[in-house]
């Protein structure tokens, strides 16, 4: 309270006369956001509180007292007893607060050669180097699922597509696989990401560092990270850890999402390649036959989130001077949304995958379908014959016209059929115009 009565902030009442206004206090306060960081938060008050005590700055017994009142702290919000105060803004005051309560004045002195600046960027960090090494577990957990289903189904073969027309005669195992190497690049994008995460900011203060001898090497250390930032500026400004991590989430998104249009197509009536299984599928209100593919729908359209918030991460960031500003307080909300979908979106996809049932002899019976293996004829022509690639290509071009035209399959033309193209060509080459036989054919990696 000031000398008039007005109530003033928790914070910085010193300074002003007055609280802020109720929309002020609307658009300040993230309490609601941040409190999921507390874990974090807490840990890196631990390690800053350890070290302030060991290098003299507080003494010893003040730094025993307040490790002792973080720990109930922590005890009392992992039980969900904590009452979280908006009128204290964020997380770390919240902590403060309730620290002051148990132990007293004490309390003050663990912001000793710190500011909210390093702190949130201390504990973002944490959170987000949590968070990574989450989803890289959840990544893992999708390879599995999608090499489990690979390995049962080496010898299912499907048609490949380019452009959602039939191309050549593949296996689903190599289908399925191509999916596994682009979660194993995302994997490897977040593991690349995670060493730039892994930095501690804590010591840079508001932005200039402080007076006070501490010692950031053993903060560093304390909370698991690699080193501290050698730039103290830097440390509390910078976000470029938390959007290459987004970035690495949208890349993976969509590569989610890819693969969760092939489920909706695959098991739709007119492919019926796949069935999913009941517990990721739904019903309609109105028509009792269908089986709606809604968990990979979701997965489809919450690609849309990861890549808006990675957007909207970017513009915030995209004209910010040095060194902190609030504009960053947004940082969380759209990591913490971002985090939540794609952990959401690979276990769908993992569960999904593992569960689905395979119709191998429809993916076989059109894989002969759509003049898969014109190409295979092309290739024999050029091995054969001997004759040029775009003359080969021109021939198989009318062959299939011919097939067409009789409405059969390019391997059910006769010789016959075939020599009126190219009077060269013999038995032999009707070897090659089967899906198994054009799989056969290839002998490379």
């Amino acid at each position: 309270m000031t000398s008039n009565g007005k109530k003033t902030s928790a914070i910085w009442g010193g300074r002003f006369e007055s609280g802020p206004d109720a929309v002020m206090d609307a658009i300040n306060v993230s309490i609601d956001t941040d409190k999921r960081m507390y874990r974090q938060d807490i840990a890196g008050s631990r390690a800053h509180c350890r070290m302030l005590g060991k290098q003299g700055i507080i003494p010893q017994g003040d730094a025993d007292a307040i490790l002792n009142g973080l720990d109930q702290i922590e005890a009392e919000m992992d039980a969900g007893t904590f009452e979280f105060k908006r009128a204290y803004e964020d997380i770390h005051m919240n902590v403060e607060a309730r620290l002051t309560e148990i132990i007293g004045p004490v309390a003050g002195r663990l912001h000793t050669a710190r500011s909210r600046n390093d702190q949130v960027a201390t504990g973002f960090r944490l959170w987000v180097r949590d968070a990574v090494d989450g989803l890289i577990g959840q990544i893992d957990t999708a390879i599995a699922a999608l090499q489990g289903q690979a390995d049962k189904n080496k010898t299912t073969i499907m048609p490949g597509f380019t452009h959602l027309q039939v191309a050549q005669p593949v296996t689903l195992a190599l289908h399925l696989d191509a999916y596994v190497q682009m979660l194993s690049r995302d994997r490897a994008r977040f593991v690349d990401a995670r060493k730039r995460v892994n930095e501690s900011p804590l010591g840079s203060a508001a932005l200039a560092g402080t007076s006070y001898p501490i010692d950031r090497a053993m903060t560093a250390k304390d909370m698991g990270f690699d080193r501290p930032l050698s730039n103290t500026m830097d440390g509390v400004s910078s976000r470029d850890f938390a959007l290459e991590v987004m970035a690495a989430i949208s890349i993976c998104g969509t590569h989610l999402s890819r693969l969760a249009e092939e489920i909706v197509l695959w098991s739709t009536p007119q492919f019926g390649f796949i069935r999913i299984s009941d517990g990721f599928s739904s019903g309609s209100s109105i028509m009792p036959q269908k089986r709606n593919p809604d968990a990979a729908e979701l997965v489809r359209a919450k690609t849309g989130r990861m890549n808006g918030n990675l957007i909207a991460l970017l513009t915030v960031m995209k004209g910010l001077p040095l060194a902190y500003n609030k504009d960053m307080q947004e940082d969380k909300a759209a990591m913490f949304e971002s985090v939540d979908a794609l952990s959401l979106c690979l276990a769908a996809t993992a569960s999904m995958i593992e569960g689905m049932t395979v119709n191998a002899d429809v993916m076989a019976d059109a894989a002969e379908g759509g003049y898969a293996t014109a190409t295979e004829l092309a290739d024999w022509m050029v091995q054969t014959l001997g004759v040029p690639f775009r003359d080969a290509h021109h021939a198989t071009g009318a062959a299939v016209k011919m097939a067409e035209n009789k409405g059969v399959r390019l391997d059910q033309l006769t010789l016959a059929d075939l020599q009126t193209i190219d009077p060269r060509i013999t038995e032999d080459a009707r070897s090659v115009l089967s899906a198994p036989a054009a799989l056969k054919r290839r002998k490379l990696i």
